[in-house]
């Protein structure tokens, strides 16, 4: 029923999502024929998607399979890239950060400029298109450092694409330079950069955001860094940490925000769902949050993505070190079209103790794509098909 989502699809067409589902579920019925219609659904319809469960819930993730093939076709894409976490010192407090440290732990570490370069260049030597470079917010890193290493591997690798600095690392950079985020991006961007990744969004509310950490981006800065970005055409991702402090209502607020800077600025390349790994951090060890999301919520939040951002943002991405490969296989027929990076060196969602490794080679990315039907390509950053 799911791997053939056309056929079920015209089912429903045929029956009515209405006699499908039953009198009882019709609101969630006339919401999936709303989405079908190619309509917007609102922030209060996609809360009631997120209570789908039973029959609904098959229906939900036939909707949003719909709609991906619509939007992208059969390709499930994938990009070979290269993740550097240049420091894992920071001194920020995020409780659901299990990969910082302080300069004088054990395990604290900061990788020279000349390693950084050279990681680089590894990648690109066996067929990385990109690398990604984020780290913690060392305090006695030179207020010139992230253009310097944006330099430095353009000057090595000059058509590598850099993937770089969150929106918080981004305000610490330009806070250490003494100018405007504005400026900074600009000079970042001049240095080389690509895009940047639109992590440190966990979820845009206020109060969730509160209590997740002591003195990070606020919601109104994540939104305005990345408008600013986009302003200057530097292209981003888009992301949502679920699975910890917050529900459904703070994932459908934070979907429609999304799809409004994505109406302002057209600049996300996609949206990455990001569930919560617990094992080894603070939030879920002193402070009461939950074991991470459910492998249900995590085909959910795909599922209502798919149709909260229908036709505005559309590729949305599995993580394959958080949900884990085969879990992906099954979200990737729920509404996704990408399985993320091969990653070489991922250690954030390591340390917060994901345990599916760092690396997955393009021919396991292959073969998990082929068995599911589907067509495996090799993209770029910003989704063009390599191979």
């Amino acid at each position: 029923m799911i791997n053939n989502s056309s056929q079920a699809i015209e089912e429903m067409k045929l029956v009515g999502v209405e006699r499908l589902l039953g009198r009882s579920q019709i609101d969630i019925a006339n919401i999936l024929d709303k989405a079908l219609a190619d309509k917007e659904i609102s922030v209060q319809e996609g809360i009631r998607l997120f209570e789908a469960d039973g029959i609904d819930l098959y229906a939900l993730m036939i909707t949003a399979d719909e709609l991906r093939r619509r939007s992208v076709g059969d390709i499930i894409t994938y990009v070979k890239t290269r993740n550097i976490n240049f420091s894992n010192v920071c001194y920020t407090g995020c409780k659901f950060c299990a990969f910082a440290a302080s300069e004088k732990d054990e395990g604290a570490y900061f990788i020279p400029l000349a390693e950084i370069v050279q990681r680089a260049k590894d990648a690109w030597g066996i067929g990385a298109t990109e690398v990604c470079i984020q780290g913690g917010l060392h305090p006695r890193v030179s207020e010139n450092y992230y253009v310097e290493i944006i330099k430095a591997i353009k000057d090595a690798v000059p058509d590598l694409h850099i993937h770089a600095f969150s929106p918080f690392e981004i305000k610490f950079g330009a806070r250490k330079r003494g100018i405007s985020i504005e400026e900074h991006l600009f000079s970042l961007k001049e240095a080389g950069l690509g895009t940047i990744p639109g992590t440190a969004a966990e979820i845009l509310d206020s109060k969730i955001r509160k209590l997740l950490t002591k003195d990070k981006l606020t919601t109104e800065e994540w939104v305005s860094t990345i408008k600013t970005a986009h302003k200057l055409g530097i292209r981003s991702t888009s992301t949502m940490m679920y699975g910890h402090i917050d529900g459904p209502e703070h994932w459908a607020n934070h979907l429609a925000l999304l799809r409004d800077i994505q109406k302002d600025t057209g600049g996300f390349t996609e949206f990455v769902p990001l569930g919560f790994v617990h094992y080894n951090t603070e939030l879920f060890n002193k402070h009461g949050a939950r074991a991470g999301s459910t492998g249900i919520e995590d085909i959910k939040v795909v599922s209502v993505a798919r149709i909260m951002l229908n036709n505005w943002i559309d590729n949305i991405q599995v993580s394959w070190v958080k949900n884990g490969p085969k879990a992906c296989q099954i979200i990737l027929n729920a509404g996704a079209n990408d399985f993320g990076g091969t990653l070489m060196d991922e250690t954030i969602s390591r340390s917060a103790g994901a345990p599916f490794g760092e690396n997955m080679n393009p021919e396991e990315f292959n073969r998990l794509i082929l068995d599911l039907g589907r067509v495996p390509a090799v993209r770029n950053t910003l989704y063009e098909i390599m191979k």
